[in-house]
């Protein structure tokens, strides 16, 4: 495969679905959250005298914030992802803003630090009676030690809370295959402790469903 493209959750193509992940057996884990749900400003400077040349104004250039977020980097994983595994290496890496993909087909999340790739891992997804839902989602809180409410007070601690009515990114699961989630996405303990050292409230999230983006792609 063309190593300068991934699916936009994970580093990896063909990932988890390659050890039989796609098909989800054995116990669900509760782990579903509980109850919460340029301006051109160009100072001219006065003319002493009249010229029969007009003014030239300076064009302002596009500030920062509005250019597309692109990948930049790829972390070279080689191999699938397999459940339990994570990877981070935010080394060198410049300060910008994180955004978070998920691919339901890759079953991996990816982080991303001003366009480079700096964590992904495979996750635990939901199943067809509890979906993980599709689209950006903004965080809205962060719970460092957090329980489920609605499943007899389950772990889930570092959670970084996407709707108000339970889907979340969070840690606390066995991350296996056989195993999955009421709709939240479930992430390696050591993986969630980085994601939530450097995800901030408003940071988005993408989820996608078999999506690919590659070198110089936008991220959102």
């Amino acid at each position: 495969m063309d190593p300068m493209i991934k699916w936009i959750g994970g580093a990896t193509a063909a990932l988890v679905l390659a050890i039989g992940g796609a098909t989800l057996a054995g116990g669900v884990f509760s782990e579903e959250a509980g109850d919460v749900a340029a301006e051109t400003t160009g100072s001219t400077n006065p003319q002493s005298e009249i010229t029969s040349e007009p003014a030239v104004q300076p064009v302002a250039e596009a500030a920062p914030e509005d250019e597309p977020l692109v990948i930049k980097r790829i972390l070279p994983i080689s191999g699938p992802i397999k459940y339990g595994e994570w990877h981070w290496d935010d080394a060198g890496v410049p300060d910008g803003p994180v955004v978070m993909t998920v691919d339901l087909e890759a079953r991996v999340i990816s982080v991303f630090q001003g366009g480079y790739e700096i964590g992904a891992a495979a996750v635990l997804l939901g199943t067809e009676d509890h979906p993980t839902p599709l689209g950006t989602f903004p965080i809205l809180s962060k719970e460092r030690h957090n329980v489920s409410e609605k499943y007899n007070n389950a772990p889930m601690p570092w959670t970084l809370r996407l709707t108000w009515d339970g889907v979340a990114i969070h840690g606390g699961s066995t991350v296996e295959n056989g195993y999955a989630s009421h709709g939240c996405v479930a992430a390696p303990d050591g993986f969630m402790d980085k994601l939530y050292k450097v995800a901030a409230k408003g940071d988005k999230v993408v989820i996608t469903r078999g999506k690919r983006i590659g070198m110089g792609d936008p991220i959102i």
